[in-house]
């Protein structure tokens, strides 16, 4: 591969692996840029090798222990015909460039072409008492389950919506951990309402249900439509009020020392954001996404996106968007499709892409984030827990009328400032705004990237022994 055709994949999820298996079998040579310390991504996350644990696929990754498998196994056999770089973070982008982390030292990353491949994050709405120690995304409760082999407490409660709250809490019971509640804020109506577009794809909507029933049959509590009144603690968590949905329901309390909260995920879109990427509003993920065709053609030319990163779509979608981001990229640079190993054509995989996206669209309607939660946010309640701003400040600017736009009350407040970068706490800002201001959400402002867009080491070593640039010896031929 030469310097005209640099070839760069940010994610070793399933998009990302998929997008590298599709190049290699045209014959390019990608570098594949993996923040974790083997490929998989979330959903595929597997134990560092050295974990001091054995668990078997089949136990971590329940129904999926073969798609698991398949993924892990294809990586592995693509290492010979790629540059894989491990626990390797993407922190910024400029044009033909990207700014990277990799033990404790910076490295410019030079492409002609990029796929990014960034994956997704937890959506958290925040709840009076989310900072305590103890309370944990349901991402980063699946995480100590895969990478650690272990729970996130001894009485776990899994509150908020979204399909990653059944799945995790089947994953901690079947691993042997004690979940005392499901505490789901969405209604079982409108989850049955939706049923007719979950029914397109039959095979997952049927695990969905299995979950919920095998949760039921293994003695823990699942209750619907509850508001999350508050998390309990002093120096730890103790335990967790909610409110049931009927009339006057008084609140219940439920004694517990950790508590995973999420409702649902949120595309990562910060590279391209900093790429110069265009951005539209969409409604169905309640966020602003990067504007793309079908190929997965970002508006800068060379810039991809797949998977997740382009808008929440599950591990099934994001290994053909990946495929078709591959094929896209391979039309721009004139080189032919590869045919046979169960190499899908562009048309195939757009079929397939559109019956998930119907199922998806089922999916968000089931499993709608509350949407008047941030009327009921008390002001002392901390929003960007980074730069410690509580809701009455976020609130009195607002009401000042010095902030009618997101950013501006970033610059006004700091929040989403801090080492987050506005991750966790960007979602809640908008939405305390969208409801003070009675403006929908895509009419107060899209939050701005900043690089880094993770947390990085600031220390001399870091710019006086980093390379920062691809050495001679080490470019591709």
């Amino acid at each position: 591969m030469n310097d005209q055709r640099r070839v760069v994949i940010v994610g070793a999820g399933p998009a990302g692996v998929r997008a590298a298996e599709t190049l290699v079998a045209a014959g390019i040579k990608p570098v594949v840029l993996d923040e974790n310390a083997r490929w998989g991504g979330q959903i595929y996350r597997q134990p560092p090798a050295d974990a001091g644990f054995e668990r078997s696929k089949q136990t971590l990754y329940g129904f999926e222990a073969r798609k698991a498998d398949a993924l892990h196994a294809t990586m592995a056999a693509l290492l010979p015909h790629l540059d894989y770089r491990p626990d390797t973070l993407a922190w910024a982008c400029a044009p033909g460039r990207l700014d990277t982390l990799h033990a404790g030292r910076e490295t410019g990353v030079p492409f002609s072409h990029l796929i990014i491949a960034s994956g997704a994050t937890d959506r958290i709405l925040p709840v009076p008492g989310w900072t305590l120690p103890g309370v944990y995304t349901l991402g980063g409760a699946q995480v100590a389950l895969k990478s650690q082999g272990c729970a996130i407490g001894r009485r776990v409660v899994l509150a908020g919506t979204g399909p990653l709250l059944y799945l995790v809490a089947y994953q901690y019971v079947k691993a042997g951990a004690h979940v005392a509640a499901v505490l789901d804020t969405s209604a079982l109506s409108q989850q049955m309402a939706a049923a007719p577009k979950l029914a397109l794809q039959p095979a997952t909507f049927a695990k969905g249900l299995y979950y919920v029933g095998w949760l039921k049959t293994r003695g823990v509590r699942i209750e619907r439509n509850v508001t999350l009144v508050g998390i309990k603690g002093g120096r730890h968590v103790s335990g967790i009020t909610w409110q049931g949905a009927r009339s006057g329901a008084p609140n219940e309390t439920l004694d517990c020392d950790a508590v995973g909260l999420g409702f649902g995920l949120r595309p990562e879109t910060q590279l391209a954001d900093l790429a110069g990427c265009r951005f539209r509003f969409d409604a169905q993920n309640r966020c602003w996404l990067p504007e793309l065709d079908a190929g997965g053609r970002s508006s800068v030319p060379g810039i991809y996106l797949a998977g997740d990163g382009a808008g929440i779509a599950g591990a099934d979608a994001a290994e053909l968007a990946g495929r078709r981001t591959a094929l896209a990229l391979l039309d721009d640079l004139g080189v032919a499709h590869p045919r046979g190993q169960g190499m899908p054509d562009a048309a195939t995989l757009d079929r397939r892409l559109q019956r998930i996206a119907v199922f998806r669209a089922g999916l968000e309607a089931a499993f709608a984030p509350p949407a008047r939660a941030a009327s009921q946010w008390p002001d002392t309640m901390t929003v960007c827990r980074c730069e410690e701003v509580d809701a009455g400040t976020l609130r009195q600017c607002i009401r000042s009328g010095a902030a009618g736009e997101i950013n501006r009350l970033k610059a006004l407040t700091r929040v989403g400032m801090g080492r987050c970068q506005g991750r966790m706490c960007g979602e809640a800002a908008l939405a305390l705004l969208s409801t003070e201001t009675g403006k929908p959400l895509e009419a107060v402002g899209r939050l701005r990237s900043q690089p880094p867009v993770k947390p990085i080491p600031m220390s001399p070593a870091l710019y006086t022994e980093g390379v920062t640039e691809i050495p001679e010896d080490a470019r591709d031929e």
